[in-house]
């Protein structure tokens, strides 16, 4: 049983690797690197790791049309999509911001949960839900909070892939993922995502090889296929254990570490409006809480 000190942990987790990510997206936005080409590199990585793991487990990744369909669908949803919307936006936006928008994540979450009744309506985490949206309006609307007129373009583009997570919180909720694992799952997904993205990298000359020996370009997207490795598979068990809606709060984590390293590693420096989103939106996650049922069951 996933207890709520062990769950909350977990959060803290994910959500300083995931946070860092924003910033190693920047990094690895250098001459003769695409976002595509990025995405790919970071999931193929992800996916041998996860791989080599479960061989040395003795297990094997089951093979079902059903279970193919589940790799492909949270391997669009949850990996190939919004991993290339963010390193598409990750040069126009500071780390920091980038990191705010997936604030939207547990707002999305809970509206189609409650839409398709898989969530009952809750005074204070409908609460902590507007402050999160009340967060992302403070981003977005005063004139001195983003740096141009323009960059409103890449936050959107940022919120495309909350959407798409949202929507993978719902589809893995609902549907479970007893049957194959946190791990295979994660493995699955990565490989099927890395598919999707080599054949578009293909098809838009987006594809670009990897040194060796290896350089700081391959270093970071080792660390970033690392990242996503462990804390995707860290998630899922999240979802199982203490229901979805409470597994998007990661988000606020993230955006919390996303604007911190952004500072650390850029020494970015941000509007008085940025930080009042920031506080706005940690005051959202304290009024959300997990559950304290147990619905599913991990398997390895």
């Amino acid at each position: 049983m996933l207890n709520n000190s062990l769950a909350y942990f977990s959060l803290l987790y994910m959500g300083g690797a995931w946070g860092l990510g924003f910033s190693l997206a920047k990094l690895a936005a250098v001459d003769g690197t695409t976002p595509i080409g990025i995405a790919f590199w970071q999931c193929v990585l992800a996916g041998l790791l996860l791989l080599i793991f479960v061989f040395f487990r003795r297990t094997k990744i089951p093979l079902s049309w059903e279970l193919i369909k589940l790799y492909l669908i949270v391997g669009l949803l949850g990996a190939a999509i919004p991993t290339t919307c963010f390193y598409y936006a990750a040069p126009k936006l500071s780390a920091g911001v980038l990191s705010i928008t997936v604030t939207l994540v547990p707002i999305l979450t809970y509206a189609l949960a409650l839409l398709l009744r898989t969530e009952f309506f809750s005074a204070k985490r409908v609460t902590g839900i507007l402050f999160g949206a009340i967060s992302i309006f403070l981003l977005v609307s005063p004139e001195n909070s983003l740096p141009s007129e323009t960059s409103l373009i890449w936050v959107l583009l940022g919120c495309v892939s909350s959407l798409c997570y949202a929507i993978e919180n719902i589809y893995l909720a609902t549907r479970g993922s007893s049957d194959v694992g946190p791990i295979r799952l994660a493995c699955g997904m990565h490989i099927s995502a890395s598919i999707f993205l080599a054949l578009t990298a293909n098809a838009t000359d987006s594809f670009f090889f990897l040194e060796i020996p290896i350089g700081s370009l391959e270093l970071i997207i080792i660390g970033m296929a690392v990242i996503n490795a462990t804390a995707y598979a860290l998630f899922v068990i999240c979802i199982e254990k203490s229901g979805p809606l409470f597994a998007s709060q990661v988000g606020y984590i993230v955006t919390l570490a996303g604007v911190f390293w952004g500072i650390i590693i850029f020494n970015e420096s941000h509007s008085i409006w940025v930080w009042v989103s920031l506080v706005t939106m940690l005051i959202g996650l304290m009024l959300v809480s997990p559950k304290k049922d147990n619905k599913y069951s991990v398997a390895d």
